[in-house]
């Protein structure tokens, strides 16, 4: 999967799901360029980090992710969103971002994140 080399921010706040998440991504050979668990570190890396790629959790401790996701497209960054919750958990004006479902396998992610860099 040409995925080696990708630099990816990862913003999960449950430490099992971004631990697996980063091994994931590390066996694509991706390079985490940060991983954030709270809204402030995710909305200080996504402005200043050199990212090919990030995916969101959506809740983050009980606040949206939705803030990060504004300043990626910004940026022209892509991004996905991954949640529990399915589509169904998307605001607008993000509510046609793709969606990784929780439970994942690598399979899924690999896809979703090829999808999205393919545009």
């Amino acid at each position: 999967m040409p995925l080696e080399g990708r630099r990816v921010l990862l913003v999960e706040d449950e430490t099992l799901v971004s631990m697996l998440m980063e091994d994931i991504l590390m066996d694509f050979g991706c390079i985490l360029v940060g991983t954030a668990a709270r809204l402030e570190d995710a909305l200080a890396r996504a402005r200043e980090a050199a990212i090919d790629i990030a995916l969101l959790d959506v809740n983050l401790a009980g606040k949206r992710s939705f803030p990060v996701a504004d300043i990626l497209a910004e940026r022209g960054i892509p991004f996905l969103f991954v949640s529990g919750y399915g589509e169904q958990a998307l605001e607008a004006p993000h509510q046609n971002r793709p969606v990784i479902q929780k439970p994942f396998s690598p399979e899924s992610i690999g896809e979703a994140i090829q999808n999205v860099l393919n545009g």
